[in-house]
């Protein structure tokens, strides 16, 4: 076990990127790049983690931030949960904390959005505490190495490959233990097309030697992709538009989207019109629609959007615009927070 561990520290000595969380101990600077990192490769959160500590540099000054603000830093990440969770974090720990992150595992966990990923990671890195984190990286190292077949997925299976790490984990080291794994498995330990044949393990990883690479860790079950239709009404008036705030516990919530027509499968223009939705809208106006909508796909975890944009220009209003959506200039529209699908379809209207 010793022998493990000692060798993956002098590796990570030797390969570990230089990443600007690894210059700090400050657990507020940690903790918001593990959130960021969830679900969000290095080279795409590097950027992502710069702008927000530029913004927010500290814990009081994300607790007294505008959501819109945090929304519109966050745009582009995805899974927003994860930033509406840190604006209650932050807010938590500023109020019942004196703004100070709790320095162990237990009272960390505790928090709104630090599960046991995070919550190990600041307190081995920050606060020096033994507690190991377990990632994807992690898992398929381990899998690897000692050839456990146990569903990543399991309770059981957490809980074994926990028992494995903790013998693993150095006391005096279990901040850089517990990056050196993390990194061994995104650099080395990868995926696919691991680089076996100059890897430290090669003579005692179980998986290697008994030709298991592409079989551990244990995949986890395919999750059913749900299709949905969105419809959006980019609709011009003079110089603004219209938008409506997404407040229901579904994807993008809180952030801001053109007026949405969803439907139960790829409707025609036509039938479109025919919706009460639209009905109400337009109702004593005559829309001119351009015939030429944008459509895209986009992909998310659990559900795959069919999405259409229809730019539809009015001379009139009537009261159901004016009481269900949001008049706002284009330059105003930049500043709020909006799902990368708009963004992208904006940067495209805007050409």
């Amino acid at each position: 076990m010793q022998n493990i561990t000692n060798k993956l520290i002098e590796w990570y000595s030797l390969h570990k990127r230089n990443l600007p969380w690894r210059e700090t101990r400050n657990p507020y600077a940690i903790w918001v790049s593990e959130i960021i990192l969830q679900q969000t490769r290095v080279n795409q959160g590097l950027g992502y983690y710069l702008k927000f500590m530029e913004t927010f540099p500290d814990i009081h000054t994300l607790a007294a931030a505008p959501m819109d603000q945090l929304l519109k830093v966050w745009q582009g990440l995805g899974y927003y949960t994860r930033a509406r969770n840190m604006h209650f974090t932050a807010q938590d720990i500023v109020q019942n904390y004196n703004g100070i992150f709790p320095n162990s595992y237990k009272d960390l966990i505790k928090l709104k959005g630090i599960g046991d990923y995070t919550a190990s990671a600041i307190a081995s890195i920050s606060f020096k505490e033994p507690s190991p984190v377990l990632d994807g990286n992690v898992f398929r190292v381990i899998a690897r190495i000692y050839g456990i077949s146990e569903s990543t997925q399991s309770a059981q299976g957490k809980k074994n490959f926990k028992g494995v790490l903790t013998k693993l984990i150095p006391h005096d080291k279990p901040g850089v233990f517990n990056q050196a794994i993390m990194e061994f498995g995104a650099l080395q330990c990868t995926p696919k097309n691991p680089l076996c044949e100059e890897c430290i393990f090669k003579s005692s990883c179980f998986a290697l030697n008994n030709n298991l690479i592409d079989d551990l860790p244990r995949k986890k079950v395919k999750v059913k992709q749900t299709k949905r239709y969105f419809n959006f009404l980019h609709i011009l008036y003079n110089d603004s538009t219209f938008v409506e705030q997404r407040t229901e516990n579904d994807i993008w919530k809180l952030l801001y989207q053109f007026p949405l027509i969803e439907t139960s499968s790829d409707y025609s223009l036509n039938e479109l019109e025919k919706t009460n939705l639209w009905k109400q809208i337009f109702n004593n106006i005559k829309p001119q629609i351009n015939l030429n909508y944008s459509e895209k796909k986009h992909q998310l975890s659990h559900q795959k959007l069919y999405v259409k944009f229809y730019e539809i220009r009015i001379n009139t209003l009537n009261s159901y615009i004016n009481k269900n959506f949001r008049k706002v200039s284009f330059r105003e529209l930049e500043n709020l927070g909006i799902p990368i699908l708009l963004e992208n379809y904006l940067a495209d209207f805007n050409k």
